[in-house]
């Protein structure tokens, strides 16, 4: 527990606590990018020990939660087929489609399995020769490059029965998009840490400039967290608009090269529908030419499935920031883990599985609006 128990020591997060409210002297709002930083946001509390001039927007950082309602409906289509081996993380087995998950299914007869790599379901494919084996390769820049070499080494060992059900996206565009769009409050961003030990802090500094945005790089323990938020706020209160790297124990300037080599020989960058916000232009990685015989979408002939968001499902106006999750009206009630509308319930970077998770289920809003109500009758 040694490195990580110095990143939650109590004094040091009491000091950066001090720090935030000595230099803060007006409103400012700073969007954690990543679902991972969310929930340790939620979990320690941080939010609710800032100063109340400090507003944490959460972001679109949770790759299960933006996969396309009609990519989980393709997969759900590929996988009740006799003849697959369908392979996924386990995070996605309980992302609803339009009518059914994964487990479901499963649960019907469908050969769905579990695997801890994509190279287990390259594995798979060998040992299964009568089978077609699809691995699910969803996520961001950090699963990318592991997926990437699975295919890479299906075409190796001639696997013709393998192939994967890719949804990539890219966290800098969906930045600018949130920047672009009307209404937007985001003032500075802190950057997910593990998608910038792959690709680096080079790609921020355009974004920075262009939107005089700050960009704060950070890792997930509550005193990256903090450090992220005390140099956000000290840029946005001295008018600055920089890159900055809080996380130096695992990013640099340049990334991880081999793997932005091996990404840039399999994919080529695509336009990309995100789940609950719609199409972000150059948002995604798609297979090149060369390895599209490994595409599932298209040897199943699935590319087709369209399908439309519920109605009721607010979760694109939490992935996007315009929401907090316990402000949907089907937040705990149509919506739970159990019986989840969308995947940020059931996913474990999720904001709104965090704040069912730990137990958000009262807006600050109302919190604030009772207590006024209570001092009144006092």
């Amino acid at each position: 527990m040694k490195y990580l128990s110095e990143f939650r020591d109590e004094a040091l997060a009491a000091r950066l606590f001090d720090e935030i409210a000595a230099i803060t002297t007006r409103p400012w709002a700073i969007m954690e990018v990543c679902g991972g930083q969310t929930h340790s946001i939620i979990r320690n509390g941080v939010d609710q020990l800032l100063p109340p001039e400090i507003e944490l927007i959460h972001g679109p950082g949770c790759p299960v939660c933006v996969t396309p309602l009609e990519t989980i409906d393709r997969a759900l289509a590929i996988a009740a087929r006799p003849d697959v081996i369908f392979c996924s993380f386990g995070d996605m087995l309980r992302v609803p489609g339009s009518g059914q998950d994964l487990f479901g299914v499963r649960s019907a007869g469908g050969d769905v399995r579990i695997v801890y790599s994509p190279l287990d379901a390259v594995k798979l494919a060998r040992e299964n020769p009568a089978s077609e084996v699809v691995f699910f390769a969803i996520g961001f820049e950090t699963t990318a490059p592991a997926n990437a070499m699975a295919v890479l080494q299906a075409g190796r060992e001639g696997l013709a029965n393998f192939s994967i059900l890719a949804s990539h996206v890219l966290v800098p565009p969906a930045m600018e998009a949130i920047l672009q769009a009307p209404g937007n409050r985001v003032q500075a961003f802190l950057a997910a840490g593990h998608v910038c030990s792959v690709m680096g802090t080079w790609q921020y500094g355009p974004l920075a400039g262009r939107y005089h945005t700050p960009v704060v790089v950070t890792g997930f323990e509550p005193l990256d967290v903090l450090e992220g938020i005390r140099m956000a706020v000290a840029q946005l209160e001295t008018g600055r608009a920089e890159v900055e790297n809080a996380y130096a124990r695992a990013v640099s300037f340049e990334g991880n090269r081999s793997a932005q080599a091996v990404l840039d020989q399999v994919f080529e960058v695509c336009d990309r529908k995100w789940r609950g916000i719609g199409e972000i232009p150059s948002s995604g990685w798609r297979l090149r030419e060369r390895y599209r015989a490994f595409d599932a979408a298209e040897r199943f002939d699935v590319a087709g499935i369209v399908t439309t968001e519920s109605a009721l499902c607010r979760s694109g106006d939490v992935l996007r920031g315009h929401l907090k999750p316990n402000q949907c009206p089907a937040f705990g009630k149509e919506c739970t883990p159990r019986r989840p509308l969308g995947a940020t319930m059931v996913s474990s970077e999720g904001a709104c599985a965090a704040y069912f998770q730990y137990r958000r289920v009262e807006s600050q809003e109302a919190i604030y609006r009772r207590d006024a109500e209570s001092d009144e009758r006092t």
